[in-house]
């Protein structure tokens, strides 16, 4: 990890790509879209998807959305994705092609589901369901994220899940799932492999993919203001991801 302050800007892709082969990991709220007060609330910006597409031809097909959202729920904003991804925190991973990579999310337990539904209607939070566990936000409720956090480490730990933790939300999933675990289960396979990784993202879950492309000789690159952080890179925001990419 390097200093924990990522002040440089990354080089220019064609930089990088002039230097080697070099596969993309991209976060997508925050980091391809704005955040909003909540998970339908997204505008994401019109052609993304065609614009990805794009993308991942001039990187030769190595490049992959590595989301907390289910690979459908980014599909239902901004339409098919030709690209690989990976949703559900790593959980779900499939090729540009659509053929899936490991044995998919590991689905929430009923009665965590329950405690979690229950919780958020008792708060004033919003439960979020999704294919790999189950989500509390508390965007519209800052002042709750404490004791959502407590409530939900509380329920990990009876249940054996894991909790994370991002922007204004806190998420049970299943032990094991990270976006670094799915980095490296891409680098492994074509055509990623052998090629040097980079992943941009803004949030805590992201670090994980910072980590795991810094050791295979890529680097991180933050998206905002965060701090400390694994990545060696920063990127001012979404416009400044999208100008970085040449979408």
């Amino acid at each position: 990890m390097n200093s924990g302050l990522a002040q440089r800007s990354p080089p220019r892709l064609a930089d990088l790509l002039d230097d080697g082969p070099t596969a993309i990991f991209l976060d997508f709220d925050g980091t391809l879209v704005e955040i909003a007060p909540g998970p339908d609330a997204i505008e994401p910006r019109a052609g993304l998807a065609a614009a990805l597409g794009a993308l991942a031809g001039r990187l030769d097909g190595r490049l992959a959305v590595i989301s907390g959202r289910a690979i459908a729920d980014i599909e239902r904003h901004i339409g098919a994705l030709d690209v690989a991804a990976a949703g559900s925190h790593g959980t779900d991973i499939r090729t540009a092609s659509g053929d899936a990579l490991g044995e998919g999310p590991a689905g929430l337990p009923e009665e965590i589901s329950t405690a979690l539904r229950g919780y958020a209607e008792r708060e004033g939070l919003s439960y979020e369901a999704k294919p790999h566990g189950g989500a509390l936000h508390y965007r519209s409720v800052p002042e709750r994220g404490e004791d959502a956090h407590a409530f939900a480490s509380d329920l990990a730990d009876r249940h054996g899940w894991k909790v994370q933790g991002g922007k204004d939300v806190v998420e049970l999933v299943a032990r094991g799932a990270s976006k670094g675990g799915a980095v490296e289960a891409f680098m492994q396979a074509d055509p990623f492999a052998g090629a040097r990784p980079f992943f941009i993202g803004d949030d805590l879950t992201d670090e994980a993919g910072f980590e795991a492309c810094e050791a295979l000789g890529g680097a991180g690159i933050i998206v905002g203001e965060r701090e400390p952080t694994a990545a060696t890179y920063r990127l001012a925001g979404v416009p400044a991801v999208h100008a970085w990419l040449g979408l």
